[in-house]
């Protein structure tokens, strides 16, 4: 049972479950164990609920399209039985309205049309509403309706579109450009050829060719060239590429054929070697080319020449082993290099959140970093090295930097955890000016923040919710973050006549007896609180990003799971990001550790406050990293995981890709990674597995499942197997995920699944 209740302006629904008795202060509970007509109700309970809660949250968001030359927008509501309302916001005024009567517009279209036009499901894809009429498109046309009598006509001359809103912008990247336009000085006299793998320049408008190197090759040619703007020196590369080395796959069933196909993917795995660059200067006027004075690098370089002083450039280096990260400045006269910025670790540098600007007119870079224990934005002085002030600091994250204004000397970004008493993944979005001061908080609420900017920027639209509440859509000012009007709360009413339950977020604290671990609970429909239920726990403890859920979704492969009659739990264990390093840092060289002594303890907690949660029937599910994790669940911690399924898990880092395995279990290749293997450790098998994966896989190579399969069965052990042919990186698709739902009904409901193969009379 489940009521709706107002919270501020946030629209708060509260689960009546939660308010059960303390576990000391009930009986105990009877494991739940379905009987053979219970199960064919719970599943037809499951496969109705995955229909019933379709399309019965409306009013979610907005989908904003802008005036030109207005601070006004439209926006198209869809909602119960596929009708439609179209709404004008004046951002200006802060007034919503219907954007124009239905009704009237309905009929004059339909006489200008010819077709009979539903007031309730008018479809217009843009609307420009202008001083002499509402003009509106529909079906590739448009058409120019009266204000006051809506008389609707043909619209000979197509309006300018309404505006599509800004999403914040993202990192800017390095463009690599193309060839041609690379190859020719910024003056236009020279060009830069390259024949069997050595530079040669001649003039642009013809001339004779000058070969300025002479040890290239086919096999380790020069390349990546970049002109000084001043035009008298370049910097290049002399590259040493390595083929990956390949991986097989078959597929099996191919149509029009008795045999199978072998395909290979180019496959760099840990501790392979890596194409290597070389950083050189050439100068025109000497004819002379001179190697910077550096070891080689295994990324491509980043190469930028300084504006203000031609005579330097930089690049972005990070050391294979993901220790050690620079931005590197070359003196193009001496070769001299220096370190602009220097970061080392014990543990791993995250490069794939490295953010960088660089700021040309005052010397300066923006640089994100975790050195102080969070994610955080530095200034840096481009000129003299080393850090100038710290933009942005305390115990919270920054997730993300969407843009920077250079002329105002602001950044706005992304962050989480600033807020006491929040759930510290809550996104949040900020502006801050860059020696620090300034911040202003553009989103307040508690929940989880989706932010789209107006043309001009000086409107924004705010989308936020939780997975314990729906929905709210504001408009703001950009200026100071105020509330101009709200725009849209969710309406679930519908949704919660079907009977669902929303998920319930929990919080317990880690191994270390301080640090909150957070997560969510969804239960069946027909919950009974004096049964006791197995839990499942969806887990996905890859250390690059957190996965538990923080907005709103009106249906879950978790909340159908439940209805089967089971407790559905997902959280974040220490080892995953978006918290401190230091959080971070439990899975350097461990992945096999996955947060599992947090992830116990938290189900722990939850039956010790719920008594209807069963910890001695506890099993697993994943996919990806997550089936290797649902494999490592039972092999290192059986007293409590009894089953597992697990979809094409990396079950041994060393067959895995290099660029993910590198960054978390470190280079070179040691011990650590076959001591963590589940393949090593597969004899160790004590509970129910069943493994799941594509024979087409190109992510994860199948052959990390078939070798875990292959130690199994050495090792004498009683396993489900699911190869899905010509499917690839997946859950096993419609068909395993039906063969994982009855897998967990018999090993832990001990009950016996609907018969399928009988046939229907």
């Amino acid at each position: 049972m489940t009521k709706i209740v107002t919270s501020g302006r946030l629209l708060t629904v509260v689960s009546l479950f939660a308010c059960a008795l303390p576990a000391a202060a009930q009986a105990p509970l009877m494991p739940y164990h379905p009987d053979r007509e219970e199960v064919a109700v719970n599943y037809k309970s499951a496969a109705e609920l995955d229909s019933l809660v379709r399309n019965k949250a409306y009013r979610t968001g907005v989908r904003p399209r802008w005036q030109s030359g207005k601070n006004a927008f439209w926006y198209k509501n869809l909602l119960q039985d596929s009708t439609a309302e179209y709404v004008y916001v004046d951002a200006t005024a802060g007034t919503r309205q219907l954007a124009f009567d239905h009704a009237r517009l309905a009929a004059g279209l339909s006489k200008a049309t010819g077709k009979p036009q539903d007031a309730a499901k008018l479809q217009l894809t843009d609307i420009v509403l202008a001083k002499d009429g509402i003009l509106v498109e529909t079906d590739g046309k448009w058409y120019n309706c009266h204000p006051g009598s809506y008389e609707v006509k043909p619209q000979e001359i197509a309006p300018e579109r309404s505006k599509e809103s800004l999403n914040p912008g993202s990192r800017p990247r390095w463009d690599r450009g193309n060839w041609e336009s690379r190859n020719i000085s910024p003056d236009k006299k020279w060009k830069i050829d390259i024949r069997e793998g050595n530079i040669w320049l001649q003039p642009n408008e013809g001339g004779e060719a000058v070969q300025y190197t002479t040890n290239g090759t086919k096999a380790a040619p020069y390349g990546e060239v970049r002109w000084a703007p001043d035009s008298r020196f370049f910097a290049m590369c002399r590259i040493y590429p390595v083929e990956a080395a390949k991986v097989y796959y078959l597929l099996s069933s191919q149509p029009n054929t008795t045999r199978a196909e072998l395909k290979f993917n180019e496959y760099a795995q840990p501790g392979d070697p890596n194409t290597m660059y070389e950083v050189y200067v050439g100068d025109v006027a000497a004819k002379t080319v001179r190697k910077a004075a550096i070891d080689s690098c295994n990324d491509r370089p980043s190469i930028r020449w300084r504006k203000s002083d031609n005579r330097y450039f930089t690049y972005e280096r990070a050391d294979r082993g993901h220790q050690r990260f620079r931005i590197v400045e070359v003196d193009r006269e001496t070769g001299a290099t220096r370190n602009i910025v220097e970061e080392k670790t014990n543990t791993f540098i995250y490069e794939q959140r490295i953010f960088t600007s660089y700021l040309d007119d005052k010397d300066e870079i923006i640089w994100s970093t975790e050195k102080d224990g969070y994610m955080h934005l530095y200034l840096v002085d481009a000129k003299k090295g080393g850090v100038k002030n710290a933009i942005t600091k305390g115990d919270w994250v920054v997730r993300g930097v969407d843009s920077v204004d250079a002329k105002k000397r602001q950044v706005w970004f992304r962050a989480s955890g600033m807020n006491a008493g929040e759930d510290p993944y809550n996104v949040h979005y900020y502006r801050i000016n860059f020696d620090g001061k300034g911040l202003v908080k553009l989103t307040t609420a508690n929940g989880q923040h989706s932010l789209t900017f107006s043309p001009d920027r000086s409107f924004y639209i705010d989308n936020y919710s939780r997975p314990d509440v729906p929905p709210v859509t504001e408009l703001r000012r950009t200026s100071d973050g105020s509330l101009v009007t709200t725009i849209e709360k969710a309406d679930i009413t519908r949704l919660l006549a079907t009977g669902l339950r929303l998920p319930e977020v929990f919080v317990a604290k880690a191994r270390d007896g301080k640090t909150d671990i957070w997560g969510i609970v969804c239960r069946p429909r027909n919950f009974d609180p004096q049964k006791k239920y197995p839990v499942i726990e969806n887990i996905y403890a890859g250390p690059q990003d957190a996965f538990v859920p923080k907005s709103f979704s009106s249906y879950s492969e978790m909340q159908s799971m439940a209805e089967l009659g089971f407790i559905v739990v997902q959280m974040d264990g220490m080892g995953t990001a978006n918290r401190s390093k230091a959080f971070h840092d439990k899975c350097w060289q461990n992945i096999a550790d996955a947060g599992f002594p947090d992830r116990i303890l938290w189900i722990k907690a939850l039956a010790a406050k719920y008594p209807y949660v069963d910890a001695d029937r506890v099993g697993l599910y994943g996919t990806s990293a997550g089936g290797q994790n649902t494999v490592g669940g039972l092999l290192f911690h059986p007293e409590f995981y009894k089953a597992g399924v697990a979809a094409c898990g990396c079950h041994d880092n060393r067959v895995d890709k290099q660029w993910w395995n590198e960054q978390w279990m470190g280079y070179p290749v040691g011990k650590h990674y076959e001591e963590q293997s589940n393949i090593t450790n597969a004899a160790k098998l004590q509970g129910n597995l069943l493994l799941i994966v594509g024979e087409a896989d190109t992510n994860v190579p199948p052959e990390s499942t078939y070798r875990l399969a292959d130690a199994l069965i050495k090792a004498n052990k009683d396993f489900d197997f699911l190869v899905v042919p010509g499917m690839g990186h997946s859950d096993g698709g419609p068909y395993g995920r039906r063969k994982k739902r009855d897998f967990f009904v018999k090993t832990l409901l001990g009950a016996e699944p609907p018969v399928r193969n009988i046939a229907s009379n």
